[in-house]
């Protein structure tokens, strides 16, 4: 028996298999890309308005999680204690880091994060901890919550060479 009779059949590198429902997604934006602190507090609401998205387990406050996706927000990061200087806005990049509790795990995964990204021709400004707060999670989330952290990317010279070279958006794709 067919599971999705309402779906296409297999063809090419597309296979019905792999499909599933989606719960609980919405997007708010401005659409010619505008940045707005209205737009955030739209999306918050609209994130509260789709609590069931959180996948709760047997515990009511341990769940999947959601969150909301920004622009970058260079403002915001040029004011923090970073630590590290940031290039000029449009040659860096930023990424939220889902890392191990546990120190040895986490700085082994941070070099391998350098590593990387000095083979791609990328280098690592440095990290950022995300403050958080845990104290409405319960016990089952608290003690399998990953440390939060944010890198931050930029070119090496030889890669701003290349990205200057007419190609705009080949740092985006190398990131």
């Amino acid at each position: 028996m067919d599971q999705h009779p309402q779906l296409p059949q297999a063809q090419g590198l597309y296979d019905p298999r792999f499909e599933s429902d989606a719960c609980g997604v919405g997007f708010i934006v401005h659409l010619k890309g505008r940045r707005s602190h209205a737009i955030v507090e739209q999306g918050l609401k609209l994130l509260i308005n789709l609590e069931h998205r959180g996948a709760c387990g047997c515990e009511a406050n341990t769940g999947d999680g959601a969150g909301i996706l920004l622009q970058m927000p260079d403002a915001f990061f040029r004011a923090q204690p970073l630590g590290f200087a940031l290039p000029k806005e449009g040659e860096y990049g930023a990424g939220l880091i889902f890392l191990p509790q546990d120190e040895t795990e986490r700085d082994h995964v941070k070099a391998l994060f350098a590593r990387t990204c000095e083979e791609e021709g990328l280098h690592v400004l440095g990290w950022r901890p995300v403050p958080t707060d845990d104290s409405e999670l319960g016990a089952r989330a608290r003690a399998s919550e990953p440390v939060f952290e944010q890198i931050f990317i930029g070119m090496t010279p030889a890669l701003y060479a290349g990205a200057s070279a007419g190609d705009p958006l080949y740092f985006e794709r190398k990131l």
